[in-house]
């Protein structure tokens, strides 16, 4: 754990007990359902440790405005692969894809913004793990899918703030579960 939180800056986003630490604030955040994990795979509902990247900033249009200069557009045709057999697995792929994937229109608002961290991403890994996003929590203390998830409105003070590259640190907390960190 020492490793990770070696050099950490205030631009850094760093999971802690309390939720993730960021620019002075503590935001009250969901990991998996699964806990933590040194060794993700495709469906454990774990959230990976390490010091991943933010790569991307995703949002609906028709659901709110655009949040950051960088953001793009989800529209309706927009999956995600989560096909560990197919070259665009954990890539952002269009419809028609006939193999296994998520839709990041949805009907509920948990992917009205989304962050894309870099976990085995670009070159991925298949069943290592896909889509490790930053979205909006369904409720305070509801696990993800190995996602970690805000509320709705502490996203959107992340979207004015994060940028390409910063850093989102996840150590190996011993004693961290859903009930560790609040939200999704």
């Amino acid at each position: 754990m020492a490793d990770l939180l070696r050099g950490t800056r205030p631009e850094d986003m760093v999971l802690t007990q309390r939720g993730v630490r960021f620019q002075g604030r503590t935001l009250p955040c969901s990991i998996g359902k699964g806990g933590l994990s040194n060794h993700k795979v495709e469906g454990d509902g774990a959230t990976p440790v390490g010091c991943h990247r933010i790569v991307g900033m995703l949002y609906r249009p028709d659901r709110l405005s655009r949040p950051a200069p960088w953001a793009e557009m989800i529209g309706p045709r927009d999956l995600w692969s989560d096909a560990t057999d197919d070259a665009a697995y954990n890539h952002h792929v269009r419809a028609p894809y006939t193999k296994s994937h998520e839709a990041l229109r949805r009907a509920d608002p948990l992917y009205d913004l989304v962050f894309i961290t870099d976990w085995n991403w670009p070159k991925a890994t298949p069943g290592r793990g896909s889509a490790i996003f930053i979205h909006q929590w369904r409720r305070p203390r509801f696990g993800t899918e190995g996602c970690i998830a805000f509320s709705r409105s502490d996203l959107l003070w992340l979207a004015r703030r994060v940028t390409i590259g910063t850093r989102l640190i996840v150590p190996p907390l011993a004693s961290m579960t859903v009930a560790g960190a609040s939200g999704q």
